[in-house]
């Protein structure tokens, strides 16, 4: 069979497979990228080489890995830049005395940690081609990265942007990315001289080429930015030439020694954070970098993972031990570093469950580290596990550490729906509202419902947004604008209803979500909710409530009433009725 044509039935499968993978991990809470980390190491030789080796060496056979590798290396390139673009230094506005102490020690901590384990798996996993200096380098820098995206998405959908801890993990995590970059740097540098010395050279080449990069480089992006500001839109011809920029430092980073990611990502990093500018960049290159380029890039990671390779208890138990490390390395060194710095005990462990969050930027990590031979395909393996491991326990316990009906107290701006009045005396009815332009009626009719009781009540439209997958359509700013959008919305719908009395108990309720009937009943919950009003039975059986919502539904602790405009959809409510048992 023809390469190409083969390569292509690789690529048709990897999407697939990691978009199937992905979808159940966003089920189960947990970030996207964890199932696509999976769909790779399940069609590699760690499962689909197990179980079938013969299909396996027929679809991924030796001859088309080269054309996959050099897919994976495009999409890490501009998922690189994507990764720049998304660090505004807004995150680096607050608390940054605190966040630099933190991050710093959070680094410090694990990155010691890594290095006294390296002196035991040296002679282990490793031999003498490999010279110590870089191999304990690679080792703490693989213990003390942070996946910024990752974490950001965890924020987000976790509705934290606006309170302290969001706030501080965001910078702490910005800082710990730039830090942590630079260890990777110099790692880079000395495995491909073998000792400090010879890497120098490469070393002072960066130096200046950064220097660049932030003053002539910069210079001629703000010029970048003022033509799209006069133009109002993005040219093809613009975007060409800032892809050619992306691609052109990838190269020089590359030819200096160190590698072609980080000219990628200090391109994104000193672009100028013009708000339409950033966000047209990024709508336009991230959709095909998330679905085409990174799945292929997880796909080879997954086909150099071997977890057949842990073949006895003694490796195991050195991988349960590279994990261990990992984990109270950069926990206890964040929330060490949080307490002195005189954060509360919630905040400091939740900080330090967020920061230990590694993700795709750890593969990143231990895939150019595969590739100059520093780490073995046995330790490669354990420490793909790990970064699995911390990535796919940050939700779980950040949620039980920080539960939901904390976060609302520890707003720095309280919202509007908030402490509006004494929930214990007050009739609360919950309004789901999916578009505003159509749903007056629903929402008249709650306000007559509230009007009609003769305790006190308050009336909460009910929107929630879905995002898109991770990076620029997940950051804390992006969401914060969803919200404004939203929100702003919803006050010109209030602002319609009769009379205008009723106006001043009717109080949005704006949030984040990847679950709209899961999080529907959540917040009926935290806000004590006494009715929800869902508008028709259509919204219970598609979008945007979806059929999950019926067992969600039929189990809240709440009454649940679905408003029909007509008899036909009377009759159909009462259909539903006999099979969902709403209370």
């Amino acid at each position: 069979m023809e390469p190409v044509i083969l390569v292509l039935i690789e690529v048709l499968i990897v999407i697939g497979f990691s978009r199937l993978l992905g979808l159940g991990c966003r089920w189960i809470k947990q970030p996207l990228v964890i199932g696509e980390i999976i769909a790779g190491i399940m069609l590699g030789p760690s499962l689909f080489g197990l179980i079938a080796p013969d299909l396996a060496t027929a679809l991924f056979p030796a001859t088309t890995i080269p054309f996959l590798n050099v897919l994976s290396q495009v999409g890490l390139i501009f998922f690189m830049f994507l990764i720049g673009l998304e660090l505004n230094p807004k995150y680096l506005s607050g608390q940054l005395e605190v966040a630099v102490l933190i991050s710093h020690v959070s680094i410090l901590v694990p990155f010691s940690l890594g290095t006294l384990l390296a002196v035991v798996l040296y002679p282990l996993v490793s031999d003498a081609s490999v010279s110590f200096t870089a191999f304990s380098l690679f080792m703490g820098a693989a213990m003390s990265i942070t996946a910024f995206p990752v974490l950001a998405r965890i924020i987000t959908e976790n509705n934290l942007q606006g309170t302290r801890l969001g706030t501080l993990a965001l910078t702490c995590a910005a800082v710990d990315d730039v830090t942590a970059w630079c260890v990777l740097a110099l790692a880079i540098a000395v495995a491909h001289t073998n000792n400090m010395a010879g890497a120098v050279p490469t070393i002072l080449y960066s130096l200046v080429y950064i220097t660049l990069m932030v003053t002539v480089g910069r210079w001629l992006l703000k010029r970048v930015a003022s033509f799209y500001e006069r133009q109002g839109r993005l040219s093809q011809v613009v975007l060409a030439w800032i892809y050619m920029g992306v691609v052109a430092s990838a190269l020089v980073t590359e030819l200096i020694g160190i590698h072609l990611i980080f000219g990628a990502f200090l391109l994104g990093a000193v672009m100028p954070k013009n708000e339409g500018l950033v966000r047209e960049i990024a709508q336009k290159t991230e959709d095909f970098i998330l679905i085409f380029l990174l799945p292929v890039f997880f796909a080879i990671s997954g086909l150099r993972t071997q977890i057949g390779l842990l073949n006895n208890l003694n490796l195991w138990l050195l991988c349960a031990a590279v994990v261990g490390v990992a984990i109270i390395g950069k926990y206890f060194g964040t929330y060490i570093a949080a307490r002195v710095s005189g954060i509360d005990n919630r905040e400091a462990s939740a900080l330090g469950w967020l920061m230990n969050t590694r993700g795709l930027t750890e593969l990143i990590v231990l895939n150019i580290g595969l590739n100059l031979g520093v780490i073995s395909p046995l330790l490669f393996t354990m420490l793909v596990i790990m970064a699995l491991v911390t990535t796919f326990m940050t939700s779980p316990l950040l949620e039980w550490t920080y539960p939901k009906h904390l976060i609302k107290l520890d707003l720095v701006e309280p919202e509007t729906e908030a402490g509006i009045v004494d929930a214990e005396t007050t009739y609360r009815i919950l309004v789901p509202v999916s578009n505003p332009s159509t749903q007056k009626g629903l929402l008249q009719l709650a306000v007559a419902i509230a009007g009609s009781r003769f305790q006190p009540a308050v009336v909460h439209p009910l929107s929630l947004i879905e995002l898109e997958e991770y990076v620029f359509d997940s950051t804390p700013d992006e969401a914060n604008r969803l919200i404004q959008e939203r929100r702003y919305r919803l006050e010109q719908l209030i602002q319609t209803l009769e009379p205008s009395a009723v106006r001043s108990y009717v109080h949005p309720i704006v949030r984040i979500t990847n679950k709209i009937a899961r999080a529907t009943v959540e917040i009926a919950e935290l806000d004590q909710a006494d009715l929800i009003m869902v508008d028709g039975i259509i919204q219970l059986l598609v979008k945007p409530l979806g059929w999950a919502s019926r067992s969600n539904f039929s189990t809240a602790p709440v009454d649940v009433a679905v408003f029909c405009r007509t008899w036909r959809r009377a009759l159909r409510k009462f259909v539903s009725a006999l099979f969902c048992q709403y209370p």
